[in-house]
């Protein structure tokens, strides 16, 4: 699944008359970088959610022919329901029998996804988050096994669980990096709390203590969150960079 539905506010103006997910990254929309991607990983189907704009979302798949493969579109347009709510409102086309991969339209980076899915398939786990170690002031707090323990925003000295020992040397500091593997078993925890709108991570947090929930951490400079101007144009010259010199 792709979250493609943001309002992009922080990429004004130029959401102001399209979707975040089609604003070109080195000529190409950042929807289009990451649907390439998970095809050429192997995934042979799509769920997309739409918000902003989302008819233009609709005709640029049915332009470019869906890439080839199987999309399907949540419709959010009535009502933007986070990346929590979007994951239950998209419940239909990702239950089943094997996990699913969760990956923001916004994010752009080296991670061999293939390799993090499979990571996925070898432990017994409900959720795998892709974590990073870049400097942000909320963080998801590791144990030393990689489990997620709870989160603390540094700069207003929240914790949670609240039950949580923290400040404690067996947590590491490891950041969300937007894209996740989760399991059909993370479904039974969205009890009636979890309804309507809401975001993941309060979600993870929430039920870390009883469900598995992993981190993997990428050691990357190349990772993108082209969410916002400054990173867009970082990725914009990586990308612009790396592609000239491939052709």
């Amino acid at each position: 699944m792709i979250f493609a539905a943001g309002m992009g506010t922080r990429l004004r103006p130029l959401t102001d008359h399209m979707p975040k997910a089609l604003v070109p990254v080195a000529g190409k929309p950042m929807l289009e970088r990451v649907i390439v991607r998970l095809k050429e990983a192997g995934f042979n189907e799509i769920t997309v959610n739409i918000h902003h704009f989302g008819e233009q979302i609709i005709e640029f798949l049915r332009a470019n022919n869906n890439f080839g493969i199987a999309i399907n579109v949540s419709d959010e347009r009535g009502e933007l329901l986070d990346t929590g709510g979007g994951i239950k409102k998209a419940r239909s086309f990702l239950d089943g029998n094997e996990p699913f991969l969760i990956h923001n339209a916004d994010i752009l980076s080296d991670l061999d996804l293939a390799a993090f899915y499979r990571h996925h398939l070898s432990g017994n786990v409900d959720a795998t988050l892709l974590t990073n170690h870049r400097k942000t002031s909320r963080y998801l707090l590791m144990n030393k096994e990689h489990r997620l323990c709870g989160w603390t925003n540094l700069s207003t000295g929240e914790v949670l669980p609240q039950n949580l020992d923290y400040p404690s040397e067996e947590y590491t500091l490891e950041a969300f990096g937007c894209v996740h593997v989760l399991s059909p078993s993370i479904f039974s925890y969205m009890k009636e709390q979890w309804t309507g709108k809401f975001s993941i991570i309060p979600f993870y947090v929430d039920i870390c203590q009883k469900a598995q929930i992993q981190g993997y951490p990428l050691d990357s400079e190349n990772w993108f969150d082209i969410g916002k101007p400054e990173t867009l144009a970082k990725a914009e010259a990586y990308y612009h960079t790396n592609e000239t010199a491939s052709e």
